[in-house]
């Protein structure tokens, strides 16, 4: 019988996830532009409610 030789690194976690909880669903509560042609947006944890703020970079 062979056997499976997988191996493959795990792939890197993508994604924002909540501090508190770990989970990865938000919800955004507003979005502002911030200086450098960046974007404030604020967020709510679906399942704790935590709030977090992430600046995000526009790209063209």
């Amino acid at each position: 019988m062979i056997k499976p030789t997988d191996k493959r690194e795990p792939a890197p976690k993508r994604g924002l996830e909540c501090p508190d909880c770990g989970c990865k669903h938000f919800r955004v509560l507003y979005t502002r532009r911030a200086w450098g042609g960046r974007l404030l947006r604020r967020r709510v944890c679906r399942h704790c409610g935590r709030r977090v703020t992430t600046y995000e970079i526009v790209s063209s």
